[in-house]
């Protein structure tokens, strides 16, 4: 019964093993990857909230005319 869950689980096929530790370095790199892009999405996001507040104050709002309906 071990042997066979031992194979079931990838025991000692070095095609197994190679191919679990390609898939486990590829999972590395996609975190890496979504880590700097978050961090990206962050950055982008301040600078658009910063942007947006700046047209925001440029807008004279006590004369500002209202909408026609």
């Amino acid at each position: 019964m071990a042997k066979a869950l031992l194979g079931y689980v990838g025991g000692s096929d070095p095609r197994v093993l190679v191919e679990m530790r390609r898939l486990q370095q590829r999972v590395q790199d996609l975190e890496s990857e979504l880590v700097r892009m978050q961090s990206e999405n962050d950055a982008l996001s301040a600078a658009a909230a910063r942007h947006s507040d700046s047209l925001l104050d440029s807008i004279d709002v006590p004369t500002a005319e209202p909408a026609l309906t």
